[in-house]
């Protein structure tokens, strides 16, 4: 469980901030989409829940896993190239197990149980760097994955990817919904995502202004003056909102 409560992040110089006394909970086990048009507050919310920036005010309050320890959270950033360290799939994986005091051959263990989970086994020895956009935002998901992350995060998983990559990305976030874990995605593309989606929030200038379910969101919510565009003007009904 992540509990969001009035937070407020605001830059030097910026008119208005960034994230504006916003309040939500994110449930253990949900699929969350948080949308809102580019400049919302979307990035500077991840960063903030993430622990990689500080707010100006409020607090977030992340549970305990069942061991005790604080819930880890996992990063898959837009560029998801910016995340690979390692020369090929295998070494990446096994970085972080290794920083955290695997030796080499748990670590590679470890990789090749979670590159095989994100369907790369067949690349583990590939160059990282050819790798497709969707390859690589998979790689990242299987580095944080081996972090025993509980939450994984993904900023703008869509950018810039084909319809193949789309639907590599969305069989991923799938697969870890199906398999307990929390899964927040950010992206202002609803039609490629929204029927994974349990919960829809929309951020608008750095307020929250929906929190609820797709459903309502698509049939009374003011999207387009929220900066988003109703995907249900070229479709149906929430189950068509998903490229697979």
């Amino acid at each position: 469980m992540i509990e969001i409560r009035s937070l407020t992040r605001r830059f030097p110089g910026a008119p208005q901030p960034a994230v504006d006394d916003v309040s939500f909970t994110i449930h253990r086990g949900d699929c969350a989409v948080i949308s809102g048009a580019n400049g919302s507050g979307k990035s500077v919310l991840m960063h903030l829940i993430a622990d990689l920036d500080r707010p100006d005010a409020g607090t977030i309050i992340i549970d305990k896993d069942e061991t005790g320890q604080k819930t880890r959270i996992g990063l898959v950033f837009q560029d998801a190239s910016a995340q690979i360290l390692g020369e090929t799939p295998e070494e990446d994986t096994a970085f972080g197990p290794l920083n955290l005091g695997s030796t080499r051959d748990e670590a590679r263990r470890i990789a090749a149980d979670c590159l095989e989970r994100t369907g790369l086994t067949e690349k583990s020895s590939w160059p990282a760097r050819t790798l497709s956009g969707g390859e690589k935002r998979r790689l990242a998901v299987a580095g944080v994955l081996a972090m025993e992350a509980k939450v994984i995060i993904f900023d703008e998983p869509f950018a810039n990817l084909d319809w193949p990559g789309v639907v590599q990305v969305n069989a991923i976030i799938r697969d870890l919904h199906t398999s307990g874990k929390t899964v927040i995605v950010l992206t202002h593309e609803l039609e490629k995502v929204l029927a994974l989606a349990n919960r829809l929030l929309v951020l608008h200038r750095g307020r929250l202004v929906y929190d609820g379910t797709p459903e309502k969101a698509l049939a009374e919510a003011p999207l387009e003056q929220w900066g988003i565009r109703n995907p249900l003007g070229s479709y149906h009904t929430k189950e068509d909102l998903l490229w697979e």
